[in-house]
């Protein structure tokens, strides 16, 4: 039996990679999508990659026909916009992926400081799953509602959370240096975003100030057991997709004095690295889209899939961590592919292999 998909807000990047996901997904199949002012038009008319690929026509938002048709509605709205349609929607009790920040995090008080709006749906924040079922798998198969991460978060989250947890690295004085392709910044046109702003340029926004900072403090801290504290900065760089983060830490003192006391004499071998990479492995031993790696990750050995590659490398006192992963897959709609996967009890990888 196939699952039938309504996917909410189907014009920008991240609908569009549901709908193409989907397209060859063994279990599902996408039957609603809904967009404002394109209702009534073929979804292709709106993404000329899926002519020929997937027939459909976009229409308004209808919670009760959602309700009488679909199983799953993956929500690509706007932040406070999304948790008031979400709520709708699991009062006809469709079962919600969430793209949004509404439900992300565990404070409402940090929720609103930085999102500078009261919440919709204040009732469920901090009691709706995170959805990264490389932590949270048995949680996301029971949810009625996940929270889909966002894409530096999880960039940031994957390579930091077990070795905070397990006492490697310190909680404090964290770096988080993250580059990130352009569509990440979405398909509605601005200065910012425009061909002649961004070729051939580099540059660094939001310097202490940008909204993921919270979330991959809450969330580390929520899976390690303790609260940490990361200086997060994002840049944009000349490509469509991807993001590459490349993380400052410090050793503890635990694993300093034992890196300090195996190093070799020809310093072939690092035990602080051996032991970051060994703990990555061991985390993420069941998790078929985590990828330790013993080069430098780069943006285009993941580029259009739902994977992971992480590294680690000595500099100094530091340990350097890099995770490169693709932003509009595993730090959107694939991630969202994944988390359906779970919730409906089928393998990962299914539509994402």
């Amino acid at each position: 039996m196939s699952l039938s998909v309504a996917l909410i807000g189907a014009t920008g990047y991240t609908g569009l990679e549901v709908a193409r996901l989907l397209t060859h997904h063994p279990h599902a199949e996408l039957a609603i999508a809904t967009a404002r002012a394109e209702a009534g038009k073929p979804i292709a008319s709106v993404h000329p990659s899926l002519a020929g690929r997937l027939d459909l026509e976009l229409e308004e938002l209808d919670p009760v026909r959602i309700g009488k048709r679909c199983d799953v509605a993956m929500c690509c709205l706007p932040h406070a916009a999304s948790a008031e349609t979400v709520r709708r929607l699991v009062d006809v009790g469709v079962r919600v992926i969430d793209f949004s920040a509404d439900f992300r995090l565990s404070s409402l008080r940090v929720y609103e400081s930085w999102y500078g709006v009261k919440h919709p749906w204040p009732e469920r924040v901090g009691k709706t799953v995170y959805g990264l079922p490389e932590f949270f798998a048995e949680e996301i198969a029971g949810a009625d509602v996940v929270a889909n991460p966002g894409c530096y978060p999880t960039s940031a989250i994957l390579p930091l959370a077990p070795l905070i947890r397990e006492g490697l690295i310190r909680g404090d004085d964290i770096i988080i240096d993250s580059k990130s392709g352009v569509s990440g910044a979405g398909r509605s046109a601005k200065v910012g975003t425009l061909y002649c702003e961004t070729n051939e340029s580099i540059a660094a926004y939001a310097v202490g100030c940008h909204r993921h900072q919270p979330e991959i403090e809450d969330l580390v801290g929520r899976i390690a057991g303790r609260e940490i504290e990361a200086l997060f900065t994002p840049h944009l760089t000349p490509m469509s997709r991807g993001i590459l983060s490349t993380i400052y830490v410090r050793p503890s003192e635990g694993l300093a004095a034992e890196s300090a006391s195996g190093s070799t004499a020809d310093g072939s071998t690092d035990p602080a690295v051996d032991r970051v990479m060994q703990s990555w492995r061991d985390c993420y031993a069941g998790s078929p889209f985590v990828t330790p790696v013993d080069h430098l990750p780069a943006t285009a050995h993941v580029a259009g899939t739902n994977y992971v590659q992480m590294s680690v490398r000595r500099a100094g006192e530091r340990l350097v961590l890099l995770s490169a992963i693709d932003n509009l897959s595993k730090g959107a709609s694939g991630a969202a592919v994944q988390n359906m996967n779970v919730m409906f009890g089928y393998d990962q990888q299914s539509g994402l292999g």
